[in-house]
This record gives C-alpha cells, sequence and structure tokens, in this order.
C-alpha cells in the first residue's frame, strides 16, 4: 500500500503542470480527427510528508519507472497541394477483340494477277501460190516456113495462118525483093507462131541465111534490147538483122517506107 502511494505521489509531481490532450471520439468529424485538448487537471493536493522518509525496499528501486508520455505533435498547417502536371492519358480499349471477331475479319484480297493478252487468233494458212509457168525454152519455139533456098535471105513475119499462106502474092513484099534485085523464090518465109521470140541459133541449124528482116517486135531472141527500128546490126557469127515495122503498117505509110528502103541500101546495096 505505501509502494502504489509513493507511486502515486511521483507520477502527480511527474506531470504538474503538463497539459495533457484527449483523442476527440472518430465520430466528431468524419474523415477527419479533431485534436482537442484536454482540460488541465486540477493540481493534487500535496500529502503530507513523514519527517523521515521510509527506506524503499529492495525490489521497489530495482522497479523501472514507466516512461514519460510522448507528447503528441501539433497538425502542421493544411496547404493547398499543387497538381502534378498530368501526364498523357494512355488510351485503354474498353474491350479487347475476340479471337471470333479477328477470324470473322476477310483476308485482305490478293492483288490482281495481270491480265494474260488473249491469245492471238491463228493466222489463215497462206494460199497455195499459183504455179508459175515457166516459158519454155526459145529453142522450143514454133514457127511455121515457106520456102526452100537454105542459103537465101530469111523473113520473119508473126500472123495468122491464112495470111501468112497469101504473104508470097503480097505486093507490096514482091516490090520491095526487086528493089534489091531478088524474087519471093530466093527468099524463106518464117511465121513466129508464139508471142516469144525465136532462138536465131534454132534457125542456124535449118538454114544458112547470112541476112535476115524482121517485120514485126520481138521476133528474134538476140535482137529483142539491141536493136531499133530501122536500124541494121551484125549479130553473132555475121549474120545481119534489120527491123521493121508490121507489113501492114508499112504498106499505108510512105514515110516508114522512106526509112526502111534506106536501110536496105545500107545492109544489101553498101
Amino acid at each position: 500500500m505505501e509502494q502504489e502511494q509513493a507511486s502515486l505521489a511521483f507520477f502527480q509531481n511527474f506531470y504538474t503542470n503538463v497539459s495533457l490532450y484527449v483523442v476527440p471520439e472518430a465520430e466528431a468529424i468524419p474523415g477527419q480527427a479533431e485534436i482537442v485538448p484536454a482540460p488541465a487537471a486540477a493540481p493534487a493536493a500535496p500529502l503530507p510528508v513523514p519527517p523521515t522518509a521510509p527506506v524503499m525496499p529492495p525490489a521497489a528501486v530495482a522497479a523501472p519507472s514507466p516512461p514519460p508520455a510522448a507528447r503528441p505533435p501539433e497538425p502542421a498547417p493544411m496547404s493547398t497541394p499543387v497538381p502534378a502536371p498530368a501526364a498523357a492519358p494512355i488510351p485503354i480499349p474498353t474491350k479487347l477483340p475476340s479471337l471470333a471477331t479477328l477470324a470473322a475479319k476477310p483476308a485482305p484480297a490478293p492483288p490482281p494477277a495481270a491480265a494474260t493478252p488473249p491469245a492471238p487468233a491463228p493466222l489463215p494458212a497462206p494460199e497455195p501460190a499459183p504455179p508459175q509457168r515457166t516459158a519454155p525454152p526459145l529453142t522450143q519455139t514454133s514457127y511455121s516456113t515457106l520456102g526452100s533456098n537454105p542459103n537465101g535471105l530469111v523473113i520473119l513475119v508473126r500472123m495468122d495462118a491464112v495470111r501468112f499462106q497469101r504473104l508470097p502474092k503480097n505486093v507490096f513484099l514482091n516490090n520491095l525483093l526487086k528493089a534489091i534485085r531478088l524474087i519471093v523464090e530466093d527468099v524463106v518465109l518464117i511465121n513466129v507462131e508464139s508471142h516469144l521470140p525465136v532462138a536465131l541459133s534454132t534457125l542456124r541449124q535449118q538454114l544458112a541465111a547470112k541476112q535476115i528482116i524482121g517485120f514485126g517486135k520481138n521476133l528474134l531472141d538476140v535482137a529483142v534490147y539491141k536493136t531499133q527500128l530501122y536500124e541494121p546490126v551484125l549479130l553473132v557469127n555475121d549474120v545481119a538483122y534489120l527491123p521493121a515495122a508490121e507489113i501492114e503498117l508499112l504498106e499505108e505509110d510512105n514515110s516508114r517506107k522512106k526509112l526502111l528502103w534506106q536501110a536496105m541500101q545500107r545492109m544489101f546495096l553498101a
């Protein structure tokens, strides 16, 4: 009992003139605790001190004294918080796509393939070329003859068979032969029956004549491109050739008769 009184006296002296605070109830202000200072305790009446202090038993001396109660810190004044700079909001998808949604999306269409040009239409088969008509060799050119003097004058013409048979009695031809001192029996008349000329080599196989008169165009092969009308020329093997117009033209044209007579004088009477 004495020990309890001594402890009580010790705490009363230790907390003398010390303000104590009582934590208010939580229901005073919701969300914030208000510190209300507790009323100061009335100073306890001093106990009468005995004249002689009692001797403290060893157990009381060895017992540790309780530490003084810590004074709660005063609340710091509230300051307006400075808002931190707002960071850029990170977009958060409200709903992630499902695998079914992804599978339902159509696959990207492949790029259009290059248009294949249409195959060219097959060309029509070329028509067979018409067979070319090869001209028979001039040595095979057909002709007919009148007269039997192999060494006489050769006269070439191109006319129908009926007129050719009447040619020995032609007045113009007979007068022409008289001018060079010849008659029809001294000559050989040859009618070229083709549009092609007759070959000189063919005539030389049957006739030995050295002089030829051609009444018309394209009658003798070696004289087609090398002669002009009324200009006598000397051919191969010393054969003289005189080209002239057709007999029908000469009979009615005196100017042509004159040209022919001048050419015959150079060929037979020179």
